[in-house]
């Protein structure tokens, strides 16, 4: 009699799936992973995201040992196959899976894509890249490697970053290949930061830093959100450190009328609510299938803010005319500070993509600046370490704006930008942000 036994889904073959996604077809890694996810089993959908960002994180690196395995490279409708070879060397390099595990699951992947004619290949090149492995292991002479392969980076972002940080670039390189740690943002309506420590103290999960100004907490591991005390009440969010700067910069007051532009997924919007809750806030965001999380977050933690889908490059399409106190403007930009989260910004931001970024950021900064009242304040922040969407970006937006005054940042660090305060990737354990503090003044004075 026939059983309805569970289909266990190859995890090699779904990650060989969505790294050819989002490398050859342009896909996001956050949009293409979680529905390779659903065709995993719960326990397995860890291994499935690791190999997939990791596979991201080093893929000139492991480009580079395919070539030097392959006398010509799959394409076509093979080429699928190629990132099936790459996943199978990721979990050598950089796994403690068994290599025995590696190659037969691996292996067998292949049939799962449907091509049993490509397992001899795909075994032949694994067992061929083990055996080269233990030889190198033993030969310390290896030529030196390319920065683009050295780094994995694209040439065009180390260049950037080699003229904008001649000092830093090999560590904001070397920062970028880490795996981000866990930033919690306690609710201080309900807990103070030291309540909450006490809390995760007695369900023995381990702190690493709590940051001096803004509180947030680093914990030494990941945790499932469920194992968090209070998560389902609204006592605590996920939020990096860098992220949490925001709403102590912005320093909103009670009664004020609060503008978050480009608001999704929400974070920002919510912890300025936690900070001030008796202010009027609305939040824009250009996608308004994006403000579905936006909705969600305020719903947890119980807050209130008007959400709008809207342009804020085109403020006249959902202004009330109404102009703000304290405006956050979290810009459209290359999220290059964030590649440590986002491995696959490496891979789908182009060199042309910048220049196209600085011209939506300035347009929307010149946008904005009305909707801000006299004596009102902006805060300009974005996830990225280039400076021409940041520190020259303000310094053009200055140039262009007399009553536009520059104001010092308590936590900013003067070394790393004349102009705002830049955060480099890992520095204090954040992700790579920069922010800029502007008041409006009155011309007429």
């Amino acid at each position: 009699m026939a059983t309805n036994k569970p289909i266990t889904a190859n995890i090699r073959a779904l990650a060989a799936q969505c790294t050819f996604a989002v490398v050859d077809q342009g896909k996001s890694l956050s949009e293409e992973l979680p529905k390779q996810q659903l065709k995993a089993a719960p326990k397995d959908k860890g291994l499935l995201q690791e190999l997939c960002y990791g596979v991201l994180r080093f893929l000139p690196e492991l480009e580079h040992d395919v070539r030097q395995l392959m006398e010509k490279p799959l394409t076509g409708k093979k080429r699928l196959f190629h990132f099936l070879i790459l996943v199978g060397i990721y979990q050598f390099k950089y796994t403690r899976i068994p290599d025995h595990a590696t190659v037969g699951e691996t292996v067998a992947a292949a049939q799962t894509l449907k091509n049993k004619r490509l397992k001899g290949l795909i075994n032949a090149v694994l067992r061929n890249f083990q055996r080269q492995q233990v030889d190198q292991s033993s030969n310390s002479t290896n030529k030196p490697l390319a920065d683009a392969i050295k780094y994995n980076h694209p040439s065009w972002f180390i260049k950037k970053v080699q003229a904008a940080y001649p000092q830093h670039w090999q560590n904001i390189l070397q920062a970028n290949q880490q795996k981000p740690p866990m930033w919690l943002r306690v609710n201080q309506q309900h807990n103070s930061v030291e309540q909450y420590l006490l809390l995760l103290k007695q369900e023995n999960i381990s702190v690493a830093i709590v940051d001096d100004f803004s509180g947030a907490i680093q914990l030494t591991s990941a945790q499932e959100v469920n194992n968090l005390p209070g998560f389902e009440q609204g006592w605590v969010s996920i939020q990096d450190g860098a992220a949490q700067q925001a709403a102590l910069i912005l320093n909103c007051q009670e009664n004020e009328n609060v503008l978050d532009c480009c608001a999704a997924p929400g974070g920002k919007t919510c912890h300025i609510l936690e900070q001030t809750p008796n202010i009027t806030m609305t939040a824009i965001d250009l996608v308004p299938q994006r403000l579905t999380r936006v909705n969600e977050n305020l719903t947890r933690l119980n807050l209130q803010a008007t959400v709008i889908a809207g342009d804020a490059a085109n403020p006249q399409d959902w202004w009330d005319g109404k102009q703000f106190d304290r405006i956050l403007l979290d810009a459209p930009c290359s999220g290059t500070g964030v590649i440590r989260r986002h491995p696959d910004i490496k891979w789908l931001r182009k060199a042309t993509d910048i220049e196209v970024l600085t011209q939506l950021q300035q347009q929307i900064l010149a946008s904005i600046w009305p909707l801000l009242s006299v004596g009102g304040t902006l805060v300009y922040a974005t996830c990225s370490v280039l400076p021409e969407e940041n520190s020259e970006q303000i310094s053009s937006f200055l140039a262009a704006n007399i009553n536009a005054e520059l104001l010092n940042i308590e936590q900013e660090n003067i070394n790393t930008a004349k102009i705002g305060w830049q955060i480099l990737p890992d520095e204090k354990g954040m992700d790579g942000f920069y922010y800029a503090k502007i008041i409006k003044n009155d011309i007429n004075d």
